[in-house]
């Protein structure tokens, strides 16, 4: 079992900047995947970035390619999701994630609006 707990969220301009926490706790945490996804009201969960626990391989949507950065503390068995440049298009519910084979987990999310 691994419990999420993401914070950072809040409201902010375009153009401005945020960072978001994934607070992980439960057993076997370097065998996860963390993640990002959001969720905009009326439309589908989608991917925004995601790492593993050795750092050594990350990835992101098109959408965010340049303007946010996933980064992880092992020590402190965290997950940060650094947003600059933002968009009115990036206001959503920010969740956290953690895959390892059949095992899923989420948070229970955290809320960014940019407003124009």
């Amino acid at each position: 079992q691994v419990h999420l707990v993401e914070s950072g969220g809040g409201l902010v301009q375009a153009g401005g900047s945020l960072r978001l926490s994934c607070a992980a706790s439960g057993r076997m945490l370097s065998n996860y995947v963390m993640g990002w996804f959001r969720q905009a009201p009326g439309k589908e969960r989608e991917f925004v970035a995601v790492i593993t626990w050795s750092g050594t391989s990350i990835s992101y949507a098109d959408s965010v390619k340049g303007r946010f950065t996933i980064s992880r503390d092992n020590v402190k068995s965290t997950v940060y999701l650094q947003m600059n440049s933002l968009k009115p298009e990036d206001t959503a519910v920010y969740y956290c994630n953690a895959y390892y084979r059949s095992n899923e987990y989420w948070g229970q999310g955290t809320q960014v609006t940019v407003s124009s």
